[in-house]
């Protein structure tokens, strides 16, 4: 049972399994656009926004006794499907493929229809928003890819091409609203992701495999292998251990200004 706003009892259900929570906000979200632009959404980006609910159901930040309704799921995915519908009127494209980047553009979802307790009002609604979508990425990508923080060397080694790539002083730049060419450009310059996604995951078409490779670097974010500068309308993913120089070099120059040399 749950209390609304005004104190009014409800006796509810969630569904139990996540490919029943897929089904009904495939069946309920508006993703028919009409026949302008054609909207790809990925099996396993459905995946994650349903998987973005069952997280929020048992955060620590979130008033349970409000529950997370159905309809969050829903609105979340209405909007990610905006985001990338947005970004082919923009590049003139005739056909637009959801990504990371669009997945993070439902966080009013989550901030509208989540009610926090006092920790999480503290933390800030859109930082649990932004929590919960990144521990559901994380949690989907683990589910087909090893677990960069295993103990074992041989599901370590799977990452290595890609973290050895960042370690030499190279990032990665995605806009929400760069063209696909030139998304599909920046992620293929980063060497094994490519051909790790291809051995992982079967039955891959085009258009899902660079969303693979996408979720695949944001993941290695998520398990603190790579850092993440996110800015306005664009991330930069970069080497983890150099940003830390870096930001350390940056606040002791701005320290070594207080004084007179």
């Amino acid at each position: 049972p749950l209390k609304d706003r005004i104190d009014a009892q409800i006796i509810t259900h969630y569904p139990k399994e996540l490919e029943i929570g897929v089904s009904i906000t495939r069946q309920e979200a508006w993703d028919d656009r009409g026949e302008n632009i054609r909207i790809h959404i990925p099996d396993v980006y459905r995946e994650i926004v349903e998987r973005a609910a069952f997280e929020a159901r048992d955060s620590e930040y979130v008033d349970q006794k409000s529950g997370v309704s159905t309809r969050m799921t829903i609105t979340a995915m209405e909007q990610i499907i905006s985001s990338a519908e947005r970004r082919a009127t923009i590049n003139d494209e005739k056909e637009a493929t959801v990504r990371i980047a669009d997945l993070y553009h439902m966080v009013p979802a989550l901030t509208g229809k989540l009610e926090l307790v006092y920790e999480g009002e503290q933390e800030g609604a859109m930082n649990v928003a932004k929590h919960i979508i990144g521990k559901a990425i994380n949690l989907t990508f683990k589910q087909y890819f090893p677990d960069p923080n295993s103990r074992s060397e041989d599901e370590k080694s799977s990452y290595k091409s890609i973290t050895d790539w960042f370690s030499k002083g190279n990032d990665v730049d995605i806009s929400d609203m760069m063209s696909h060419d030139d998304y599909e450009r920046s992620l293929l310059e980063i060497p094994g992701l490519k051909k790790l996604v291809q051995q992982k995951i079967s039955s891959l078409n085009k258009e899902d495999l660079v969303c693979w490779m996408d979720m695949v670097v944001e993941a290695l974010h998520q398990n603190s292998m790579l850092s993440k500068q996110d800015l306005d309308d664009h991330v930069t993913y970069s080497d983890m251990v150099g940003s830390m120089f870096s930001s350390f070099s940056d606040s002791g120059e701005k320290g070594f200004e207080d004084f007179d040399i």
